[in-house]
């Protein structure tokens, strides 16, 4: 029989004010003011229509993304916070994040946001070079980005991430560093950095720039990972840097196949059903007016993840991360035995991607430079 894993929930904002060039989140273009009630109620009935799936476990984090969720009141997130909780208790020092654009959130607002009960706060900066915010189409400048951080500090919000990119158009390596150490200096307990990449369905996918070529892109890397190395921001993820102790704890649980409730526009879910012994993936509808419209379900679609794919599913979050991979947790949340991949794990061991210790598996270097190989070998 299937486990349970712990228990998040993922909360979705679809609105911004302009869509950046690169995004392939489900956002939208705010042409009008926000129906900010209607969609917090539609929210909470949304999760009514989900409370089944909590199995009597409470809420261990929240994440609150986008689009851009700081357009809302912190009055309104407040309101939405209280009720939740009502509904499914919250787990002792549960962690709480904000997705927040610097040009969407004045000082204030983040003082609010924290009285309102978020704990964690994730700015979405992306560069502190003025021309490389313009490229990519960001609406905040470069003084809106650090004073955003300042001002989580002055509140004494314990943790905060900020989120940047690097390979950016004409990005050079001092360019590059130049970014990360403006981020260090800010002293965030967490940072997301991570390479630019062009999606389908974004106006990048169909105006291309012109991007560093692989040998800078390497170069930045490890350089980049050296200097947050040495500034005492641990990578624990692909993307993910932090202070000892300050991962974010909503994306362990995606990564270490943990279940996660998803309610708003677009928004995507896993739980975790022992009794039937089967997981579900689920997707809410994407476009406002359709999640808004009272005749219409939320759900735009539920499927069971079939027994052939859940090797390959579990690995595809779990292979992101650094910390070793226990048998226990994979039997557990997947219902497999070790055996059934016996196959996969001897391939990716003799191509010196994996290894295998007395109870657990452990990424290699090389198998984290060439995950996407390590992946496929897991896929039916």
């Amino acid at each position: 029989m299937l486990k349970l894993p712990p228990l998040s929930l993922y909360i979705h904002i679809p609105w911004c004010i302009e869509k950046c060039p690169y995004c392939d989140f489900n956002s939208h273009k705010l042409r009008t003011e926000i129906p900010e009630q209607e969609y917090l109620r539609a929210l909470l009935e949304d999760l009514n229509n989900d409370l089944i799936y909590a199995q009597g476990r409470p809420l261990e984090t929240i994440f609150i993304g986008g689009g851009t969720p700081s357009l809302l009141s912190a009055a309104g997130i407040g309101w939405l916070l209280t009720e939740i909780e009502k509904k499914i208790p919250f787990k002792d020092n549960i962690e709480i994040t904000l997705e927040a654009n610097p040009g969407a959130i004045e000082n204030q607002k983040i003082a609010d946001f924290k009285k309102a009960g978020i704990t964690r706060f994730s700015f979405g900066v992306q560069s502190f070079q003025q021309d490389k915010l313009t490229k990519l189409g960001r609406i905040h400048g470069v003084e809106e980005a650090k004073t955003a951080a300042r001002q989580a500090h002055h509140v004494g919000m314990k943790t905060f991430n900020l989120d940047l990119m690097h390979g950016l158009p004409q990005q050079s390596l001092n360019d590059a560093l130049s970014d990360l150490q403006t981020a260090i200096d800010l002293n965030p307990t967490h940072l997301s950095w991570y390479q630019l990449t062009i999606e389908p369905n974004t106006q990048y996918f169909s105006h291309p720039p012109k991007l560093p070529e692989d040998e800078l892109l390497w170069d930045i890397q490890e350089k980049g990972q050296k200097l947050l190395a040495e500034n005492g921001y641990l990578q624990y993820e692909i993307s993910a840097y932090s202070k000892v102790g300050f991962e974010c704890l909503h994306n362990l649980n995606y990564w270490r196949f943990g279940d996660y409730i998803g309610i708003g526009c677009g928004a995507h879910g896993k739980v975790t059903l022992p009794l039937q012994n089967k997981i579900l993936r689920s997707s809410k509808i994407k476009h406002p007016k359709g999640y808004l419209d009272p005749t219409r379900s939320y759900v735009d679609e539920v499927a069971t993840v079939e027994k052939d794919d859940l090797a390959f599913e579990y690995m595809i979050n779990r292979l992101r991360l650094f910390e070793d991979i226990p048998f226990t947790e994979f039997v557990d949340f997947t219902g497999l035995l070790v055996s059934s991949i016996d196959r996969q794990i001897q391939k990716a061991v003799a191509k010196k991607l994996l290894i295998t210790k007395n109870n657990s598996w452990q990424v290699t270097p090389l198998g984290h430079r060439y995950l996407n190989e390590l992946l496929t070998l897991f896929m039916n």
